[in-house]
């Protein structure tokens, strides 16, 4: 295993498990607690994680909100399986939106070059990828939030207001039982709720660790969304919402 897919492995594993161990750590991927302690001291750095005594435990605790980079590393297989289902949506001619994340982020890397279309993003980092090939991307505006790489205000949400979308990929923070979409910062969730009511279809992109969470603010429920792109089958309760709400499910495992 090379030392950035060791350390992003790390990272997974202290979220996962809200914390662990240097031996711990050391065991699972068999390599010496002395290497173990480099790779925390430079996540540290990175603020990916924090130290801790013997270990290492998530940099967010609860109410707090995850950096771009933070959500970056985790479950990335995952989320390209995703993406490469996801693309299958689009079409020649169409105004499609791309809402800033990671997982989008996944989508916009592996849009397939054979089609014309125009993108629209809140995400400046996703405009330069989706710009790679001589394509023309249009940008909401706005402020941006430096948590999350993510356009708001009310520049963003006055272009919003004014313009229609033939296809929204959409991410979330939580995806509750009972169908509610829900991210922890309200300017984003405002953004969110906008790009929903603008875009003629939706398709949520979400790997199976949003399932029956939640976060703060509430922008839509799964009656709003068309298709959910994810890369494990919802069950119980979650699995009847979709089903009531009319939602077609596409798993991608990655």
């Amino acid at each position: 295993m090379l030392p950035e897919q060791r350390k992003r492995k790390i990272v997974e594993l202290v979220s996962d498990r809200d914390g662990c161990s240097v031996d711990a750590l050391a065991d699972e991927l068999g390599v010496s607690k002395a290497t173990i302690r480099r790779d925390l001291d430079e996540l540290e750095d990175e603020r990916l994680i924090e130290r801790s005594h013997g270990g290492a435990v998530p940099v967010t605790a609860v109410g707090r909100e995850q950096t771009y980079g933070q959500k970056e590393v985790q479950n990335l297989e995952a989320k390209a399986a995703i993406g490469s289902r996801a693309v299958t949506e689009i079409h020649d001619g169409q105004v499609v939106f791309f809402d800033s994340g990671t997982t989008t982020m996944q989508v916009a890397m592996q849009v397939p070059t054979d089609i014309s279309f125009i993108p629209v993003t809140n995400s400046p980092l996703l405009a330069l990828e989706l710009g790679k090939e001589a394509t023309d991307v249009k940008l909401t505006g706005g402020t941006l939030r430096h948590r999350t790489r993510a356009l708001v205000g009310p520049s963003a949400e006055a272009f919003m207001e004014r313009t229609n979308f033939d296809l929204l990929f959409l991410g979330t923070n939580a995806l509750s039982d009972d169908g509610s979409l829900t991210t922890p910062n309200e300017d984003e969730a405002r953004m969110k709720q906008l790009m929903v009511e603008s875009a003629e279809r939706v398709v949520l992109v979400a790997d199976e660790t949003k399932f029956g969470e939640r976060s703060f603010a509430q922008f839509a429920t799964l009656e709003a969304v068309d298709v959910l792109v994810t890369d494990a089958e919802p069950t119980g309760e979650l699995a009847e919402t979709c089903s009531a709400a009319d939602v077609t499910v596409g798993v991608e495992a990655g």
